[in-house]
């Protein structure tokens, strides 16, 4: 696992959100992009960081800050998990995990003496030119949200 690090331009994609609708990063060129990984929605930890960020989207749009929930959950699962917590961002289905590959963040993982490859937990902020600001790789669940507003200023 490469992760990318603050400086680093981040990798241009494309997604389908959990309308079915493409996504690109490029189209928000000239505000700040929150995209932060998660393992699985509707699962407890994920839920837990996705109401942290539900609940201070104005404190993030007043900082011009669009956020992006990215997960290799498919498209069929994002619109539950939007409608049973009643997210206000968008959440984009990476299923063949080549964005989390790009990111560096699709790696081995731990759980209960098994290993496997997942998702691991981070955020990246990148900036109105499209570079990695900061990354966010050391929080727990429930307080991603205030670690990035502390950042933000």
């Amino acid at each position: 696992m490469n992760t990318l690090q603050a400086g680093d331009t981040a990798p241009t994609f494309s997604l389908l959100n959990q309308d079915g609708e493409s996504i690109s990063l490029s189209d928000f060129k000239g505000k700040k992009v929150l995209v932060y990984f998660y393992p699985k929605a509707m699962t407890p930890g994920c839920t837990i960081q996705a109401q942290g960020l539900r609940d201070t989207k104005d404190q993030l749009d007043s900082k011009n800050v669009v956020v992006f929930g990215i997960s290799p959950d498919p498209v069929k699962r994002l619109p539950k998990f939007i409608e049973k917590e009643n997210l206000n961002f968008t959440l984009l289905s990476d299923e063949d995990h080549a964005v989390a590959d790009a990111f560096g963040v699709w790696g081995l993982k731990k759980f209960m003496g098994k290993e496997y490859d997942g998702i691991h937990r981070l955020s990246f902020l990148i900036d109105e030119n499209g570079v990695i600001e900061h990354v966010f790789n050391k929080f727990k669940t429930k307080e991603h949200h205030q670690v990035v507003l502390d950042y933000l200023g």
